[in-house]
């Protein structure tokens, strides 16, 4: 399923690009190269991104330009990257984060 807008009313056609091949929670799927991790997930039907410390409470996309901490998952190995900020490159290794993440680097708060 893609969720991506093919045809925009005012933007026009949705140039393709370079397609490239990231792995999610396991799940491989197609990219365009450059676009940011968030509109690959959203275009794909994720929307839970991670779970909170203290609560365990799901999160997901919130203001969408990088200034609060709702999108953040482990991304290549590295916990509380803001995935509506970091473009997508080949061979990414994105994970739901749950809590501080695997190397429990910093809270990314509740």
């Amino acid at each position: 399923m893609d969720l991506r807008v093919a045809d925009h009313v005012v933007l026009g056609a949705n140039d393709p690009g370079k397609i490239v091949e990231i792995t999610v929670d396991g799940k491989k799927m197609k990219a365009k190269e450059g676009e940011k991790i968030l509109a690959v997930l959203l275009a794909n039907g994720i929307i839970i991104n991670r779970y909170t410390v203290k609560r365990k409470e799901p999160r997901g996309l919130f203001c969408g330009i990088g200034q609060c901490t709702d999108c953040a998952m482990i991304v290549d190995g590295k916990p509380n990257v803001r995935t509506c900020v970091t473009p997508v490159r080949e061979g990414m290794v994105i994970e739901t984060q749950y809590g501080l993440g695997k190397r429990g680097a910093g809270d990314v708060g509740d």
